[in-house]
């Protein structure tokens, strides 16, 4: 409801800046809601079609919020720009009112989440959305202050500059770590002292063709090769619990795949570019 009000507000007032912040509510609104959908899509199991699961239905769903808010706000600066030229009539006692409802009902919903957020991290981000929309309104309200008792009407691009250039300087992060999901990145993880670890595994003589990405923000995938000396194949068994449980307890990563070999790709590096060895 606030959302609409200020767009309402924004519209009638004629302030640019009202509607950038409405676009910033409404953005914040969408990602809990796209988080939430995404979430529950997330829980569905494995199938053919999906062997990893639906667990990157968050990450998509981060991803197109922070381009929308992005595009949104080079839009509402354009069309500030145009203003600074262009200047029309605002009303500022509108854009006061509509302005102030918007600041105390985030206030107030903050107020509300700020106890859950210090044990719940989902809460957490809501609660710092909610704040950072109280704040971007508290500009709101200044300007309507300049536009009413001083008459001051360039100030509403201005501070619809700010609060666009506030909301792509929050959204840019995001979309950087959701696109490296999606590129399926590496994690951040000391590869060098992994190899070392692992090569201290009794019986692991090289490893190499080491692969590591993200499913999610939280879950690391991990591939390699391992060469080890010609045994059976029950001998081998052992040093994979024992990397597994290595990667597990001291790399945190959730899924590992390990290939045994004897002599193939002994003096390969632990990365590789060549597609086919992936």
């Amino acid at each position: 409801m606030i959302t609409v009000a200020e767009f309402l507000g924004g519209i009638f007032s004629g302030s640019l800046a009202l509607l950038s912040d409405a676009i910033h509510n409404l953005g914040d609104s969408a990602a809990i809601v796209m988080a939430y959908v995404a979430n529950r899509i997330s829980k569905r199991g494995s199938n053919r079609s999906k062997t990893f699961g639906y667990r990157r239905a968050e990450i998509l769903a981060s991803f197109l919020n922070a381009l929308f808010l992005i595009l949104i706000s080079v839009f509402l600066m354009v069309e500030a720009i145009k203003r600074f030229s262009n200047p029309e009539p605002i009303n500022g006692s509108l854009m006061l009112i509509v302005a102030v409802i918007g600041f105390l009902a985030n206030f107030v919903s903050a107020g509300l989440l700020s106890k859950g957020s210090k044990n719940n991290l989902n809460i957490k981000a809501t609660y710092l959305h909610v704040l950072s929309d109280a704040l971007s309104s508290v500009g709101v309200i200044f300007g309507a202050l300049m536009i009413q008792f001083f008459k001051i009407t360039w100030v509403d691009p201005v501070v619809t500059m700010l609060v666009s250039i506030y909301i792509i300087w929050e959204s840019i992060p995001l979309l950087k770590d959701t696109t490296n999901i999606l590129m399926q990145a590496g994690p951040n993880l000391d590869y060098k002292t992994l190899d070392c670890d692992m090569r201290k595994v009794d019986g692991v003589v090289n490893v190499h063709h080491i692969h590591a990405w993200l499913i999610d923000e939280n879950r690391i995938m991990f591939s390699a090769h391992i060469n080890v000396e010609d045994r059976m194949l029950s001998e081998i068994e052992p040093i994979y619990r024992q990397l597994e449980e290595l990667l597990k307890t001291k790399y945190h990563v959730d899924h590992v795949t390990l290939q045994a070999e004897v002599t193939r790709g002994k003096e390969s590096p632990i990365f590789t570019n060549k597609i086919k060895d992936v």
